[in-house]
């Protein structure tokens, strides 16, 4: 599981953890939660670049299919192929296993929240 006071938030719901210029991102637990039960993760293909607040890829839940927004520029090193089979680790483990891919940061995400602010927002909603 990844360190949640240590990474950023998107007001859409995603995350990302970033160490050097390699990021790893997902939705959050309140993301998965509205979602109801994930049953299809429709990954993003690997050297794809993402754009910051555009859709990279999507999920689709009990509820309803839903675009997942990249938080940064830059493009996709890795995908977490252990969704194909188990796409409910999303909800199970929206920080840790549930991870969705891995990014190769361009450059520095702009609007994104710290722990504390994400946790203000959720507050406002």
């Amino acid at each position: 599981m990844f360190d949640q006071k240590k990474m950023l938030y998107s007001k859409d719901h995603e995350w990302i953890f970033i160490e050097g210029q390699t990021g790893v991102m997902g939705i959050t637990d309140f993301a998965a939660e509205q979602l109801g039960d994930v049953v299809y993760v429709e990954l993003p293909e690997v050297n794809a670049e993402a754009e910051q607040g555009v859709e990279l890829c999507s999920i689709e839940s009990s509820k309803a299919a839903s675009d997942i927004f990249s938080p940064v520029n830059g493009k996709v090193l890795e995908v977490n192929s252990g969704l194909d089979d188990n796409p409910e680790k999303v909800n199970d483990d929206p920080f840790g296993e549930g991870w969705i891919c891995k990014l190769e940061v361009h450059s520095m995400p702009k609007q994104l929240m710290d722990y504390q602010e994400y946790k203000d927002y959720l507050e406002t909603l």
